[in-house]
């Protein structure tokens, strides 16, 4: 029998009277970019700098012009496609694809193909670029692993064994790499110059763990849970702080440092946001209304505005989720008021 903590009541109280009705406050979806296709899609990555936006979706990798929001490249040839990670001074981009297990190296400016990496893992998903140590972080998801590329040389480096399934990453940008481990229900620490794990923290109440995003300035990382709990943990101690109810079957999180808003992609067509007050407090600002499929997310820190992906589907049959409409692809823009 699981241990009942006074910290477990009070997260179950505030969740029983969370309503999970949509707020009309103060964001919204200001604009719904078309994609062509009709593939799988999950995470997306806005690059700040250059404004381009890349988004999954199947057998190649699509980059919006955020500004003109049309389409301005792709990159094809790949099979099934998780996650993009950008390291600018490199002029490269990395692709993780998990049907072959491998990861597409492509150069920024050209969009074109640089090399093909097969990981140390199988089925590469979330993938990470960090400054700090200039290598890139991919989860493998179905081998409790992660694959470590040096982005100056395109060449493995090492492979980093873990207790759990590797669902998303973030670092710290100072030398410490935070990875959600799924199965386990947990927070590992990677030293990111030695590879090594230094720490697994447990995040209970909060289980199996997706979406994962960080406040450098305050040291607090922001778990996205499955069971519709967003927990804040400090990410030097790996102390539990709080737990926001949050919407259900969640996929990505985010974080914007100037707002102080954590952001919650939930596949029952909302976006929880979780906003950071002073004195380490926190608080759900609103549940904003998006759309089916719309569970992962990428954050523009400099413009303020949100991207998820999201189609229109037939109704469900027999307990399955119906099929996608063709032709209904979708990036969601969200931006405050």
């Amino acid at each position: 029998m699981k241990k009942i903590t006074i910290f477990t009541i009070a997260l179950l109280t505030v969740c029983s009277v969370y309503s999970g009705a949509v707020s009309t406050g103060s964001y919204k979806v200001v604009h719904k970019i078309s994609v062509e296709g009709n593939e799988k899609w999950d995470y997306l990555f806005s690059d700040d700098q250059a404004g381009r936006l890349y988004v999954s979706h199947g057998s190649q990798v699509q980059v919006i012009d955020e500004v003109s929001r049309e389409a301005v490249g792709k990159i094809t040839g790949l099979k099934g496609v998780h996650g993009i990670a950008i390291a600018p001074g490199w002029n490269k981009g990395f692709i993780s694809s998990g049907k072959d297990s491998s990861v597409t190296i492509f150069d920024t400016n050209t969009l074109e193909v640089i090399k093909r990496v097969v990981v140390t893992g199988i089925s590469p998903d979330a993938i990470l670029f960090d400054a700090f140590s200039q290598k890139v972080f991919v989860c493998n998801g179905h081998s409790n692993n992660m694959t470590v590329i040096d982005a100056a040389t395109n060449e493995i480096v090492s492979t980093i064994a873990l207790t759990g399934n590797p669902e998303f990453s973030v670092t710290n940008g100072k030398g410490m790499i935070y990875i959600n481990l799924e199965s386990a229900s947990s927070i590992a620490v990677i030293n990111a110059s030695t590879f090594e794990v230094v720490n697994v923290w447990p995040i209970a109440p909060g289980a199996e763990p997706t979406g994962l995003a960080l406040d450098n300035e305050t040291h607090r990382l922001f778990c996205a849970c499955t069971n519709k709990l967003m927990m804040v943990v400090d990410a030097e101690t790996g102390k539990v702080i709080s737990g926001l109810p949050i919407g259900d079957k969640t996929d990505g999180a985010g974080f914007d440092p100037f707002l102080k808003c954590a952001y919650s992609s939930n596949g029952d067509e909302t976006m929880t946001v979780v906003k950071e007050d002073d004195n380490d407090q926190y608080r759900v600002l609103e549940n904003v209304k998006t759309q089916t499929g719309a569970r992962t997310i990428a954050v523009n820190r400099g413009t303020h505005h949100l991207y998820l992906p999201a189609a229109d589907f037939e109704p469900a049959t027999d307990g399955h989720k119906g099929k996608m409409i063709p032709g209904t692809f979708v990036i969601l823009e969200i931006a405050p008021e």
